[in-house]
């Protein structure tokens, strides 16, 4: 059976380091994060002060003041990765609308909305809720308003996969282009969850680190790890079919070879002690994709900086991979400088890990101090080092045991 050959033609992103792609890169590789007290509400009396905002949005340089007004911050942050991403990629118009998708979900969705119409409710009864709180509020509205936005006909699938959405969304949309479906989609994730109902509800299930030091309290692998910092902001790539890309003189980021899907099915939160889901997430996308041993490989880890997560991940490399081939591994963990971004997390590390095997640099894990002896391996601990990498794996495990990992490969034009 004929499978198409999958690229990266268009990146896009918001995030705590920048308010576009090429500015949030940037500061991966100068190992800047983007972590401070929060300034969305008053903090004082939460355990947790600490979280990575987005900085200096403002909705009317990207909408109109009708549009704003009828958009969740998600969504509002979404479209603006989505839009940079088709603009970076030249993609609008060159392309059939029914060849056209978009995979693009949120973890939670629009929550902010979710709260100011409760409090309308409680405050002045059911006539004071806004006719457009069921549109604003739902996790598959960034989707539809993508879709709206540049006449995408094509397949469009939402996911909701906890912090492995946006991941799950470019798998799958690697897939539905391999397999013919589509010949360009709009893949990513959106989050925008820094508000007192979130943050006290990660507090007490005891996932957030309550540091308090904006310089120490994201720290994937260090042995001082104690949870992970929320983040928010959007990541979107254009995922689109090779032949379809040269013809039209695109410029490829990155091959997309391989993907892996799984599920630990053991615990809410907590992943497998054993790694057997993230571990067979990792073996799929290095079948799929070719993996032989020797091979120069680039991971940007899930890396959360919790103490159960880094420490299974750790384990899931060496039996994927095997301990000699993982020690040799470069390993980053970006959200030491994005914090945890939820259901858009996996979409900004795809990103970095397209413009690492492009550049032939591999950002930092700031903050990484104090050596963990179950976590082993070469994290890239401090600055950003030049490695030339044939191939790159980003992974994303999320509550609810979900395991998503896309492998790709280092792109240069015949």
């Amino acid at each position: 059976m004929h499978v198409n050959r999958v690229v990266i033609t268009g990146i896009g992103a918001i995030t705590p380091v920048g308010n576009t792609a090429g500015e949030t890169w940037e500061s991966l590789i100068s190992g800047v994060h983007g972590i401070d007290f929060i300034t969305r509400f008053d903090a004082s009396d939460f355990k947790v002060r600490i979280a990575a905002e987005v900085k200096d949005f403002d909705p009317l340089s990207h909408f109109t003041k009708d549009e704003a007004r009828k958009m969740d911050i998600y969504a509002q942050y979404a479209l603006v990765a989505a839009s940079e991403a088709v603009a970076d990629s030249g993609i609008a118009e060159k392309v059939e609308a029914e060849r056209f998708g978009v995979y693009f979900g949120s973890g939670i969705g629009g929550m902010t909305t979710f709260m100011t119409e409760h409090a309308k409710l409680l405050a002045g009864g059911p006539r004071k809720v806004s006719p457009f709180y069921v549109p604003m509020m739902i996790s598959n509205i960034a989707a539809g308003n993508i879709a709206i936005r540049f006449g995408c006909k094509g397949p469009t699938l939402p996911i909701v996969t906890a912090c492995a959405t946006s991941t799950n969304s470019i798998g799958e949309a690697f897939r539905a282009v391999k397999h013919g479906y589509a010949d360009a989609i709009i893949a990513g994730g959106s989050e925008a969850t820094i508000n007192p109902l979130a943050v006290a509800g990660f507090i007490n299930c005891m996932a957030l680190s309550a540091a308090n030091d904006p310089d120490a309290s994201s720290l994937p692998f260090d042995k001082r790890r104690a949870g992970f910092v929320m983040g928010e902001g959007a990541g979107a790539l254009i995922i689109e079919e090779y032949e379809h890309a040269v013809s039209r003189g695109a410029h490829i980021y990155a091959e997309i070879t391989g993907y892996g899907n799984t599920c630990d099915a053991y615990h809410m939160t907590a992943p497998s002690p054993e790694a057997e889901g993230a571990t067979m997430a990792f073996s799929l996308a290095m079948r799929e994709s070719g993996w032989e041993p020797g091979t120069k490989v680039h991971i940007n880890s899930h890396g959360t900086g919790t103490p159960l997560n880094d420490k299974a991940e750790t384990l899931a490399l060496k039996k994927a991979f095997g301990e000699s081939e993982a020690a040799v591994l470069k390993i980053t963990g970006t959200k030491s400088m994005t914090g945890h971004m939820l259901g858009a997390a996996g979409a900004v590390e795809a990103i970095a890990s397209a413009m690492a095997l492009q550049t032939g640099i591999i950002p930092p894990t700031v903050g990484l101090l104090e050596h963990d002896p179950e976590c082993d391996l070469d994290y890239t601990p401090g600055k950003a080092v030049n490695a030339v990498c044939e191939m790159a794996f980003s992974s994303s495990l999320g509550f609810g045991g979900h395991n998503a990992v896309v492998a790709m490969r280092r792109y240069e034009r015949n």
